[in-house]
């Protein structure tokens, strides 16, 4: 009998039931909920008067429409009426309902991907969901996490179950070494420009190789994040013993003799070697280099040094229209430079690159140095309050803020148009979050990707460069 892959472990052992349409009904070990996309489904269960299955499978905070400026007047403080009433409806629901939430000013408030791992409330081997799509990035801890939809929400609050169909199995396999100055968000991004946003379409990816075993949890999260960009729900890392590191003595992780026992079960939490995947990509991670979208979908995307495609070098005509319709949108002539590409604003932050990591890359290559006057505004913005508590300890604020870099409270804040930070029309950006679709940070905006490095050193330039020459200056 052929061996198992992660995903199908991760399947099998939370079946409940097969359907006989081919649909599957899964038990869900963890949900975790925001202000965005809970109301309703807290509503549904109040118009059936049904109570949450599980109470303490569920975990919450608000991270969408919090404003990242200073709010110590609590929710007072969101300007936007409808930011306001959602943030104040999800205080309301976790107080009725009896569900743990940090609230805006609790210190363990952030992006619901950040502090769900953070605090341990995810661990490997559970099914975890969250109505948000980029839940995949838990999947890094070798759990099985996808977003939902907010019928979803309810359905799971209620029964402690969903009904999903099985995926097929992908693998992408980066070997090798990754050069100086290559980050997991770079690695991510060249995956989605070779399979492209719709290659990983109705696949759980699980990332391995080389490259993937020797990276940080932190990087591996970024990497998990954007599966759902290549077109997947699901992105997974097989459970090694940086895994385990990064879990114990986590606030919710097991303790003693309990950590012990979930140890010797996580550690079967890997791809069998005899285990068959339904497709298989292999990337060799010495040719992936800094990269840089110049699109309006994460798989236009290319390196630091190359020119903005000409869609006169296209024979499909689909493609063609694509690149045309792109160009125009962003603004750009057909192969004109990367490095030529002139900045607005500059965004670390998001789901994807908010970790100490993240912002710790970024202040070595600001540190000493001064934002361009080019550059209407920089943000830097923790994904939680631990993270900026931990960044502020390091001192990595005052290096920010000394190179002219504005360091804020936590949230998703500039990753998408729905608290005060936004782009302005015809705007181009250096953002590190996970997408770049016409308006996704403001009516207009000019979104490009980038690792936390490469961000920040466009924030010196003004205007994109690759970060390798860029530090040896």
């Amino acid at each position: 009998m052929a061996g198992k892959t992660l995903y199908d472990k991760l399947f099998d052992a939370h079946l409940v039931r097969q359907n006989d349409d081919g649909s599957s009904l899964i038990y869900i070990d963890r949900q975790v909920l925001h202000e965005v996309t809970s109301p309703q489904a807290f509503e549904g269960l109040r118009l059936a008067g049904r109570q949450p299955w599980r109470v303490d499978a569920n975990i919450a905070t608000p991270d969408h429409n919090v404003p990242t400026t200073p709010r110590a007047g609590g929710v007072d403080e969101i300007v936007d009426p409808v930011s306001k009433i959602q943030v104040k409806t999800l205080d309301a629901n976790c107080d009725e309902f009896g569900i743990l939430e940090f609230k805006m000013n609790d210190q363990r408030q952030g992006i619901v991907h950040v502090m769900a791992p953070e605090q341990g409330a995810i661990l490997p081997g559970v099914t975890a969901v969250c109505g948000d799509s980029h839940t995949a990035t838990l999947g890094a801890l070798g759990a099985l996490a996808h977003g939902v939809g907010t019928s979803e929400v309810e359905h799971v609050l209620a029964t402690q179950c969903l009904i999903t169909k099985k995926m097929k199995n992908m693998l992408v396999r980066v070997d090798g070494e990754l050069g100086a100055g290559v980050t997991p968000k770079d690695v991510v991004l060249h995956v989605i420009g070779v399979i492209g946003t719709a290659g990983g379409t109705g696949y759980a990816i699980e990332f391995g190789g080389d490259v993937f075993r020797n990276m940080s949890m932190e990087g591996r999260m970024t990497v998990c994040n954007m599966a759902i960009e290549a077109g997947a729900r699901v992105g997974l890392v097989s459970v090694d013993q940086i895994t385990l590191d990064y879990v114990e003595g986590r606030q919710y992780a097991p303790k003693g003799e309990q950590w012990d026992q979930a140890v010797a079960a996580w550690q079967g939490l890997v791809s069998d070697d005899d285990a068959e995947f339904d497709e298989l990509v292999v990337i060799n991670g010495s040719d992936i280099a800094p990269q840089v979208t110049w699109g309006t979908s994460p798989e236009m995307v290319v390196s630091v040094n190359d020119q903005v495609p000409n869609p006169a070098n296209e024979s499909d005509q689909v493609k063609v229209d694509g690149i045309n319709r792109a160009l125009a949108y962003m603004g750009l002539a057909a192969d004109q430079k990367i490095t030529d590409i002139q900045l607005d604003r500059v965004f670390i932050g998001s789901c994807t690159n908010s970790r100490i990591e993240d912002l710790r890359s970024a202040a070595e290559v600001v540190k000493g140095r001064q934002v361009a006057g080019n550059i209407i505004q920089a943000l830097v913005v923790p994904g939680s309050g631990l993270v900026k508590e931990q960044a502020e300890k390091e001192g990595l604020d005052k290096i920010f803020t000394e190179a002219g870099l504005e360091w804020r409270e936590p949230g998703c804040s500039m990753c998408l148009a729905m608290n005060p930070d936004k782009l302005g029309a015809g705007e181009h950006c250096a953002s590190t979050s996970n997408r770049n679709f016409e308006g996704r940070q403001g009516f207009g905006g000019r979104t490009h990707l980038v690792s936390p490095a490469m961000a920040a050193a466009a924030a010196i330039a003004g205007h994109f460069v690759d970060v390798r020459e860029f530090v040896k200056q």
